[in-house]
C-alpha cells in the first residue's frame, strides 16, 4: 500500500483528491493537515466522507509526513516551496497541486506570483505532470509540478496540431471559460451565488498567471515555434467545468475529416483523452467529478481557421484526478487505478 498524505485538505482541490484516493485500492490516508482546522475530524467539514475516512485534520508537522511514501501539496501558491527540499531529503515524493515549481523561468515565475522563490534549484528538477506529454519522465520523478485547469485543457487541445506542425505559430488564441470551484473555496465576493449566478464576464484580460504556464507548454510542443499566445478566461455561472474553445490558423488544406483523424490516432491509446466523433460539441457536464478531457476538431466552413473545443472538469483533470493519475505512474500502477468514474448527470 502507498502510504499518502495531504498538506492543505480544506479546499477544493483536496477535499477532491481525499474523494479520490479513499476509494483507490492500493492508498493508505496517513495525514491530511490543516492549521486552520487542527484537530478538527475531516468529516464534520465535508459531510460527503463521512463513514470513508476515519481522520482529523492535523498540522503539518514534518515528522508526520516523512513518513508517507508520496505528499500531495493542494495548498495556496508559495506553501510547498517551503517544505519540499526536506520532503525529499526524507525520501518522501512530492506532487505539487498548486504552481511552486510549474514555470522554469524563476523570473517569470515571480513576476506572475509575485513571490520570491523558496528553493529554486528543485525547479529544474521537477517534472511538469502532464502524462499525455511527459509520461516517462513522471515515472522516475521525486517531484511532480501538476499542471493548472486552464493549462491542461489548453495544452491537450493544441497539442496534435503542433506535434504534426499543421498550424501557424503566430495568432493562436484560447478562449476559456471556467466555473466558480476554480477560484477556490475563500470568501470572494465575486464568486457568491448573488454576483456569479445568471452572468457570464471575462476577467484576467490583461494578464493572469495560467498563460505564461500555457506559453511554456506550448513553446515546447512546437520546438521553440510559438513566442506568443493569447488566453482570455471567462467566468461561468456554474459550480465545476472548463470549456476551451481554441483558434489557430491551418498551414495546408488538411481537412476536417482528417483533422479528426489525425486527433484520433493522436490519443488512441490515452486513457483520459477522448475525441468524440466528427461534428460532435463537447459538454463540461459529460465530465463532471471524471478525470476525463473531451475534445472535437472543426474546420469551419471549410476555412484556414481550425477550432479545437476542450472540455475538462477543472477539479479532477484540472487538479486532484490528475493528481492521482500521476501517483500511478509515479509508483508502476496501472494509470486508470481509482479513476474509473462515469461523469456526473444531470
Amino acid at each position: 500500500m502507498i502510504k499518502a498524505g495531504v498538506v492543505g485538505g480544506t479546499g477544493y482541490t483536496g477535499v477532491e483528491l481525499l474523494r479520490l484516493l479513499i476509494r483507490h485500492p492500493q492508498v493508505e490516508l496517513k495525514a491530511v493537515t490543516s492549521r486552520a482546522e487542527s484537530g478538527r475530524r475531516v468529516e464534520e467539514l465535508y459531510s460527503n466522507l463521512r463513514g470513508y475516512l476515519d481522520l482529523a485534520f492535523s498540522e503539518p508537522d514534518i515528522e508526520t509526513l516523512a513518513e508517507c511514501d508520496i505528499v500531495f501539496f493542494a495548498t495556496p501558491n508559495g506553501v510547498a516551496m517551503k517544505q519540499v527540499p526536506e520532503l525529499l531529503k526524507r525520501g518522501v515524493r512530492v506532487i505539487d497541486l498548486a504552481a511552486d515549481f510549474r514555470i522554469r523561468d524563476i523570473p517569470t515565475w515571480e513576476k506572475w506570483y509575485g513571490l520570491t522563490h523558496a528553493c529554486p534549484e528543485f525547479v529544474a528538477e521537477s517534472v511538469y505532470g502532464l502524462p499525455e506529454l511527459n509520461r516517462d519522465a513522471i515515472a522516475d520523478a521525486r517531484l511532480v509540478a501538476n499542471p493548472g485547469c486552464y493549462p491542461t485543457a489548453v495544452q491537450l487541445g493544441y497539442k496534435p496540431l503542433l506535434d504534426n506542425d499543421l498550424i501557424f505559430e503566430e495568432g493562436l488564441v484560447a478562449d476559456c471559460k471556467s466555473g466558480t470551484s476554480g477560484a477556490g473555496r475563500q470568501a470572494n465576493v465575486g464568486t457568491l451565488l448573488s454576483e456569479a449566478g445568471e452572468s457570464f464576464h471575462a476577467y484576467g484580460v490583461s494578464g493572469h498567471r495560467h498563460q505564461p504556464e500555457i506559453l511554456q507548454g506550448l513553446i515546447g510542443m512546437s520546438h521553440g515555434k510559438v513566442q506568443r499566445v493569447t488566453f482570455v478566461p471567462h467566468l461561468l455561472p456554474m459550480i465545476r467545468g472548463i470549456h476551451a474553445t481554441l483558434y489557430a490558423r491551418l498551414k495546408n488544406g488538411t481537412s476536417e475529416q482528417e483533422l479528426h483523424q489525425l486527433f484520433e490516432q493522436a490519443y488512441q491509446n490515452e486513457p483520459f483523452v477522448d475525441v468524440m466523433p466528427l461534428g460532435s460539441l463537447p459538454e463540461t457536464r459529460s465530465v463532471k467529478g471524471a478525470n476525463q478531457c473531451r475534445l472535437a476538431v472543426y474546420r469551419p466552413g471549410n476555412d484556414d481557421t481550425v477550432v479545437v473545443l476542450s472540455v475538462i472538469d477543472n477539479l479532477v483533470k484540472g487538479a486532484s484526478g490528475q493528481a492521482v493519475q500521476n501517483m500511478n505512474i509515479m509508483f508502476g500502477l496501472p494509470e486508470k487505478e481509482g479513476l474509473e468514474i462515469v461523469g456526473l448527470l444531470p
